[in-house]
Order: structure tokens, then C-alpha cells, then sequence
């Protein structure tokens, strides 16, 4: 799962990555590793691990992971190539949602590009440069295809101009191409375009550090920033970025201590990194033994041999069945063997539907 870190200048983009990125160097099973100097990778937090781990006396454990790129160059006019333009709307494509970072605090040592506070308008401005990126984009593919379209001897090619004209003219009303209703016959003509503003958004509401523990709806800006995102069927998150990098520089304890006394459970990038992998519709399903304690990510509702082409496709092929026990139960009787004794183990085909927090150990035969 990669995400594209995005805001405008100033909002505390750079800040969230670093705590990011801290976190990740801090991962004792999976160790932060720099693809490129603007991606970073870390663990999803997952207890289960742990707990399982100790279940089984597991050597290593390796949670399921999420990429993020940290998108540069992004200010008014990115579309026409100001700032870095063309190379952050590249970087932007390839990821599979977006945290969209938004400024919601005053600090008159901070400058605003814009001078004022204002996160809907600074919202706004980012999106709209993705929306004009993408009608360029649409116009593109009408170029390409409009001969072919002409006449209606080529349906296939007809059917698609014709999408693609509702398209762009959803898109210059300066709506987002994921708000556009669309057939199942179109989702693949949408998909293929690989559109800026199609992808799903988590809005990041960055707050100052005397703001934590402040229930949400006492601050202003952020309550703006939850009522657009709500509009749009995005879900938002709140975070202080600046504490966030402390906290990932912070040991386990310290950390406990810190949050406790703000009246928190978790961080704000625990809750990012868990919000992002449920926007994307990803579960995890869960391998134990001696050797290894991992976690597997997989889009929900795939099946056992699909998921078991996870771990090698050699058992997708030589799939026989899954020997299933959800993770409560496996504690609850203090491990597989216990389990079996119960009747708690299930013997599931092929046909089987993988749930979140799935115990498993695949049969095979190639």
C-alpha cells in the first residue's frame, strides 16, 4: 500500500513525514528502509503480533507495512508546472490514496502562503490543481482516440469518447472524478485513466500541541476540515505533527507515559496508518510458528487460495484447504493445539472468504 503525503506549504507536511519516518527507523522487525529520499516505509501496529509471538515463543515477527511518498512541489498552478508541477502530479499517480495534509492552527512565526488560515480554501486550491491536471489528462485520451470514435463504426471506441466527454464536463463544474456517478461498464474506463482526484483522501487536520487532548468539536478549523471531509465522503484524522515527531523518537514507555497524559489510546500516525489501511479496504490474516509471527495483508473478501498465493503462489496452485482459527479464539486456548482440542480449528475450501485477525495454516500439494 503506497500513500502520497500532500499540503501546502507550511502546513507541517515535511513535519508528519519525519514523524513518519522516525517511526519507521524505530520499527525493531521492520526497519525503516529509503527507496528514494521522499519514501519511507512502516509498520502497521498491530498488538496481535505480539501477542501471538509470544504465543508461540516466534523468533521474528514482520507486520504488514505501508509505503508513504512524501509529494513535493505542490502549490497554486502545480497543474500548468509551477513549483515542481509535473513531477509531484507524476509521483501522485502512483500511489494508491492520498493524505492530504491540511493547516489548522495560528502561528504567527509560520507564514501562510496565502496569509491567512483558511483549511477549506487551502483544500479547495490543491484539489483544484488535480482536477485540472486530470481535465488534461481526459482531453489526451479524447486526442488519441477521436478518429476512431468518429462515425460509430468503432463502438468500443465510441462508447469510451462518449464517457469521456460526461468526464470532462463533470470535471470542469470542478468536481472531483471520484465524485462522478458512474455504470460498472465505466469503472474500467475510469480506472484506466489513473486520475488524480479519483483516489481515495484522508484528510490530515494538523494541529499545535496546545490544542491535543481539546475535544475536536471546541476547535474550529478543525470541525471545517470534518464537515468538508464528511461532504465528500472522506473521513479525517487529527493529529499535532510536531509531536508526532517527538513521539516516534520516544521509546515504548515514554511514549505510553506522554499519551496517557493527553487522554490518549493511541498516536496520531497509529491512527492514520490504521485509517488508511481500512480506506483501501485491506485486511490482515495471520501466520504463527516457531520461526515467524507475520501478518498478510489482502483486499477484503479475497479467498483462501488467493490469500495463500500471499505467501507463495506454489500454494495457491497446490491449494487442498485452510485450517482456520480466528485470533481470540487462539488465545483463549493458549494456542493451536488447544484449539484443535475444542473443535475451534476450521477445515475451509476453496471458497472460503478470508477475515481480518484469520489464524491460518494452508494445506497444499504441488
Amino acid at each position: 500500500m503506497k500513500l502520497g503525503v500532500v499540503g501546502l506549504p507550511n502546513v507541517g507536511k515535511s513535519t508528519l513525514f519525519n514523524a513518519i519516518t522516525n517511526a519507521g527507523a524505530e520499527a525493531a522487525n521492520y526497519p525503516f528502509c529509503t527507496i528514494e529520499p521522499n519514501v519511507g516505509v512502516v509498520a502497521v501496529p498491530d498488538e496481535r503480533l505480539t501477542k501471538l509471538a509470544a504465543l508461540y515463543d516466534s523468533k521474528k515477527i514482520t507486520p504488514a507495512v505501508v509505503e508513504f511518498v512524501d509529494i513535493a512541489g505542490l502549490v497554486k498552478g502545480a497543474s500548468r508546472g509551477e513549483g515542481l508541477g509535473n513531477k509531484f502530479l507524476s509521483h501522485i499517480r502512483e500511489v494508491d490514496a492520498i493524505v492530504h495534509v491540511v493547516r489548522c492552527f495560528e502561528d504567527e512565526n509560520i507564514t501562510h502562503v496565502e496569509s491567512t488560515i483558511d483549511p477549506v480554501r487551502d483544500i479547495s486550491t490543491i484539489n483544484l490543481e488535480l482536477i485540472l491536471a486530470d481535465i488534461e489528462a481526459v482531453e489526451k485520451r479524447q486526442d488519441r482516440i477521436r478518429n476512431a470514435a468518429r462515425g460509430g463504426s468503432d463502438k468500443t471506441a465510441s462508447a469510451e469518447y462518449a464517457f469521456l466527454e460526461k468526464l470532462r464536463a463533470h470535471l470542469e463544474e470542478e468536481q472531483p472524478a471520484s465524485s462522478l456517478e458512474i455504470t460498472e461498464e465505466e469503472r474500467p474506463l475510469l480506472d484506466n485513466l489513473f486520475l488524480l482526484s479519483a483516489k481515495p483522501v484522508i484528510y490530515c487536520a494538523n494541529i499545535k500541541e496546545a490544542d491535543m487532548g481539546t475535544p475536536d468539536e471546541l476547535l474550529p478549523l478543525v470541525q471545517a476540515v470534518k464537515a468538508y471531509a464528511a461532504k465528500h465522503g472522506a473521513e479525517t484524522i487529527v493529529v499535532c505533527a510536531k509531536t508526532e515527531e517527538e513521539l516516534a523518537r520516544m521509546d515504548e514507555e515514554d511514549r505510553a507515559i506522554f499519551l496517557e497524559e493527553f487522554g490518549l489510546k493511541e498516536s496520531g500516525l497509529s491512527k492514520l496508518i490504521k485509517a488508511s489501511y481500512t480506506l483501501l479496504g485491506l485486511i490482515s490474516f495471520l501466520t504463527a510458528g516457531e520461526k515467524e509471527t507475520r501478518a498478510w495483508t489482502i483486499v477484503k473478501g479475497t479467498k483462501a487460495p488467493q490469500a495463500a498465493g500471499k505467501i507463495h503462489t506454489d500454494f495457491e496452485r497446490g491449494f487442498i484447504r485452510a485450517e482456520v482459527v480466528d485470533y481470540e479464539t487462539l488465545l483463549e486456548c493458549g494456542g493451536l493445539t488447544g484449539a484443535r482440542e475444542k473443535g475451534k480449528v476450521r477445515s475451509e475450501g476453496k471458497d472460503y472468504v478470508m477475515k481480518d485477525g484469520d489464524v491460518v495454516l494452508f494445506r497444499f500439494n504441488v
